[in-house]
């Protein structure tokens, strides 16, 4: 096994990749987080931002409340326009790659119609290499918004089924608070949390406080209220261990969520 980078290096060199040793002596390192203090929220599309004025203004307040005392990467959802715009791609047989270009560019809107409410705050909406800024933003005005789409676009992995794109808006916030090492990481929608069963639509549907994934999935639970391929994300995550989701559309919840409570469900890696 490598101790040391010159034996890691030599490893590296002669060896595959994939190579399952070559991997262990990798994995030796200890995981440094580059923002330990902030957190990243997800502001749904569908669930928040398409509701318009009722529901974003007083979620602007929030977070120009909040900054005071917590770091803050807000990403966006893309949400109903995105849909529309599936269907369209889909039906002229479009691949997942230019479906997620499509559906990140309402994401992108999402992000700086947030970013404008939130301009006379201070608070910035950043996107691509503006990323890089986003430690100087949180020095300074402890807040920033980004587009939550991860930018695989032609990349973006095929779905096992259909051509919708599997890594989404809940994915790619997830993947931006594991890469930055974030303290937590909040799914902001129009519901209470997780249920037994959709509670639009199912007046027995029961309410789950806390569960795992490997529960989630035996109970068929896997896509109910964030998207699937986020479970094993977060399986597999070596920094944020567990995710809340809370519902936005009750005044203080996000607040409450920021300073640690358990105010909705929590999904954990084990």
């Amino acid at each position: 096994m490598a101790h040391t980078t010159a034996e890691l290096e030599a490893i590296l060199m002669q060896r595959s990749l994939t190579d399952a040793e070559l991997l262990a002596a990798a994995d030796k390192a200890e995981d440094f987080r580059i923002l330990p203090d902030a957190t990243v929220i997800k502001i749904g599309g569908q669930s928040i931002i398409d509701r318009g004025r009722s529901a974003v203004f007083p979620l602007v307040d929030e977070i120009v409340a909040a900054r005071k005392t917590h770091q803050m990467l807000i990403g966006t959802g893309a949400g109903t326009r995105a849909r529309h715009l599936y269907s369209i791609a889909a039906g002229v047989g479009l691949p997942a790659g230019v479906l997620s270009q499509l559906g990140a560019s309402v994401a992108d809107q999402n992000a700086a119609m947030l970013g404008q409410l939130l301009a006379k705050h201070g608070i910035s909406a950043v996107d691509g290499a503006g990323l890089s800024a986003v430690p100087l933003y949180l020095e300074e005005v402890n807040a920033v918004v980004f587009s939550g789409m991860p930018p695989y676009n032609l990349w973006m992995r095929p779905a096992a089924e259909g051509v919708i794109p599997p890594y989404r808006t809940d994915a790619g916030c997830f993947l931006l608070a594991e890469q930055f090492g974030c303290k937590a990481m909040i799914f902001v929608k129009d519901e209470q949390g997780l249920f037994t069963a959709n509670p639009k639509t199912d007046k027995n549907a029961k309410f789950i406080p806390k569960i795992s994934v490997d529960e989630m999935k035996e109970r068929g639970l896997q896509d109910s209220i964030l998207e699937f391929p986020l479970l094993d994300l977060l399986k597999a995550a070596r920094h944020v261990k567990e995710v809340q989701v809370v519902n936005g559309l009750v005044p203080g919840n996000m607040t409450r969520a920021l300073s640690g409570e358990h105010v909705g469900t929590i999904i954990t890696a084990s």
